[in-house]
């Protein structure tokens, strides 16, 4: 288990495998249906799925839709582009288009290809496959 995994509250688990599984690509390391509970794992990314209701939850506040605000959980994958064709297939529409994006790092720039989609909740979740580095360059 990696040592931060993010726990939803979502507001039916079946509904959030088939986007988190069936079209991120997200395989079940464990789950506990009848708690309504669900471990994914993504190119080791964790989340854990936890629905509304089923079991003991921990709310802080009213929860009203979409779920997340304030938040996007980013996760590194090898390629992006499969999850956009079964997002593309499944007519799930993004957030943000694909976009090629370099980001500072002290004397170095990190690359990424990345996209944003929201889950049946509303959580904002950031796809990226890494380009590379590349050298500070002024503008």
């Amino acid at each position: 288990m990696a040592a931060l995994v993010p726990e939803l509250l979502v507001a039916d688990v079946a509904q959030s495998l088939r986007f988190w599984r069936d079209l991120c690509g997200f395989r079940i390391m464990f789950e506990r249906l009848y708690e309504g509970f669900a471990f994914i794992e993504h190119s080791g990314a964790q989340v854990m799925l936890e629905e509304q209701g089923r079991s003991r939850n921990w709310i802080t506040g009213p929860l009203d839709p979409p779920y997340g605000r304030g938040i996007n959980f980013q996760i590194a994958l090898p390629a992006i582009q499969p999850v956009l064709d079964a997002l593309a297939s499944a007519n799930w529409p993004l957030f943000m288009q694909p976009e090629d994006k370099w980001y500072r790092a002290e004397e170095l720039e990190i690359g990424v290809r990345q996209f944003l989609v929201q889950d049946p909740d509303g959580y904002l979740i950031r796809f990226s496959q890494r380009l590379g580095t590349r050298p500070h360059q002024e503008v």
